[in-house]
């Protein structure tokens, strides 16, 4: 039997008076975050929500998401993180995909998750945290629960938790690839606990670390290399829910940050800003001992830069969210190689193959690569498959190997090196877009007759949407137009910035759109 909520159940014995969150000038101890989540469970039981159910959370990066998530993990239900942007459309095709029996958000995005919530009948409850925990936050639908009304309603901070079997579900995850509407990959307790250990042992993380949150823990980067590594090991972590560089070098001094986890963009703007002088550069870079990169290739230059600054090594590393997410990753006790994803972690099998899936050979001579392959992968980081998708979860797991779609080389000595996608998912300043998810709402325009939506580069977000709009016989329309409509039904992160009408375009012989041959006019 596995639990998930033994990460932080076992620091609580361990370490009950160490920090384990911290958020501006609150601090919430192993005992007491322990305490919060079985409280939140009792009040789940009182609903009759356990082993079983789904229940989705969509908080920022504050004290009440690690509450909620261990607190539902504790009952055997399974956690659905959402992203805090999704749309009222957004929110309803989630609850309803993944079966939630109850939503948990925030007061700031309350509007949207009533919206969605509304829509799906099958989800009986919604739980909304305040800005301010001293002011509950109320509704004209008293069927809305205040966050720290519904700790109160759950009563004792004991809570015996629910033994779940090793293979259960305990998050699932939503991801889209380019086959259409988002589906859910199912990560087990044995994934989730077995990447949180490699992860310790990545940054050698421990009791005494604090550890810089501004990936969002709704991802899986910040939701394993983060939370749940952190509090396996004891460690903590200070919370900051939106990133600018300011906070961040704030935080970092403040708190004598010693991890920090990130996406390149974020490396990009620490690096740049132009008032960094008025921190002590000289503490933080004392302070801070490593950090990580994912969610996109950290441009070589930065990494030097970034390095010779904050005298601090970088890891980079490499993984999705049916993988846990980490998959490969340099490490500290071998040499780092910039422009590589490292090495498969371990417990992890790497391998290419090429179009008829066959394994690629490695280069027996020094520094060489091999060819191009896609990267397939094995071990105890591969989801069990998307939830309710038996043919989607078929067409990636062939044999024993997760097929990622991702195009890459590997060098002698085994170190993989990222080529291309094959998919046409779009990294967007480390968020993943998929163009067939935009392309489908905007063919719900009256005046749109085709679309299609594809990356360009973007220098600081490394890559921006843009959408390509043939438009129905006799309809005008401005990109303005366009705009406004994609911003109420997507997420921020995900409408296009550019739009370019065109009459027609280009096909292959079999009536497929071919999107590089889409070369933005003059």
């Amino acid at each position: 039997m596995l639990n998930l909520s033994i990460l932080v159940e076992a620091s609580a014995q361990d370490y009950p008076a160490s920090p384990a969150v911290i958020f501006n000038d609150r601090t919430l101890t192993y005992a007491q975050l322990n305490g919060a989540a079985n409280m939140f469970a009792n009040g789940l039981r009182k609903l009759g929500i356990g082993q079983g159910d789904k229940v989705a959370v969509m908080i920022p990066n504050l004290p009440y998401f690690p509450i909620a998530y261990y607190g539902i993990l504790k009952t055997g239900a399974t956690v659905v993180p959402f992203n805090v942007l999704f749309t009222a459309r957004e929110v309803a095709y989630h609850l309803q995909d993944s079966d939630a029996a109850a939503l948990v958000g925030f007061a700031m995005f309350a509007e949207p998750a009533y919206n969605g919530f509304q829509q799906v009948e099958s989800c009986k409850h919604l739980i909304i945290a305040s800005a301010d925990p001293a002011q509950p936050f109320t509704h004209a639908d008293a069927a809305v629960l205040d966050f720290n009304r519904f700790l109160g309603m759950g009563g004792s901070p004991v809570f015996d938790t629910v033994q779940t079997a090793a293979d259960d579900t305990a998050v699932i995850l939503y991801t889209s690839g380019t086959t259409g509407s988002p589906k859910g990959a199912q990560l087990t307790h044995s994934n989730m606990v077995m990447n949180a250990r490699v992860s310790v042992d990545l940054v050698g993380s421990g009791v005494g670390d604090v550890a810089l949150t501004v990936l969002p823990l709704f991802h899986s980067f910040g939701q394993t290399v983060l939370m749940n590594a952190c509090f396996m090991a004891g460690a903590a972590i200070t919370l900051l829910p939106r990133f600018t560089p300011d906070a961040a070098l704030a935080i970092m001094q403040r708190d004598n940050v010693t991890i920090f986890a990130g996406v390149p963009t974020m490396y990009w703007a620490l690096y740049a800003y132009p008032e960094a002088h008025k921190f002590d550069l000289d503490k933080i870079a004392r302070t801070l001992r490593i950090a990580a990169s994912g969610g996109a290739a950290m441009p070589v230059e930065l990494m030097r830069n970034f390095e010779a600054r904050f005298r601090v090594p970088i890891l980079e590393g490499y993984g999705l969210s049916e993988t846990s997410p980490v998959a490969s990753f340099n490490v500290s006790s071998k040499p780092r190689k910039p422009g590589s994803i490292g090495i498969p972690v371990w417990g992890v099998q790497m391998a290419l193959v090429d179009d008829n899936n066959a394994i690629l050979p490695k280069p027996t001579e020094p520094g060489a690569l091999s060819a191009v392959g896609e990267i397939v992968i094995r071990g105890h980081n591969v989801m069990k498959g998307y939830y309710k998708r038996p043919e989607a979860t078929s067409e990636v797991m062939q044999g024993d190997w997760f097929h990622t779609g991702d195009l890459a080389r590997v060098d002698d000595e085994g170190y993989y090196f990222i080529v291309d996608r094959k998919k046409e998912m779009i990294l967007r300043g480390g968020f993943n877009v998929y163009p067939r998810e935009i392309e489908e709402f905007l063919m719900t325009h009256p005046k749109v007759s085709l679309v299609a939506v594809k990356a360009v580069p973007d220098e600081k977000l490394g890559e921006e949407v843009k959408a390509y709009i043939v438009l129905k016989p006799g309809e005008s329309a401005t990109a303005e137009e366009i705009m406004a409509f994609a911003k109420e039904g997507l997420a921020a992160y995900k409408y296009p910035r550019f739009i370019e009408f065109r009459s027609e375009l280009p096909m292959t012989a079999t009536g497929k759109i071919l999107k590089r041959a889409l070369i933005d006019k003059e």
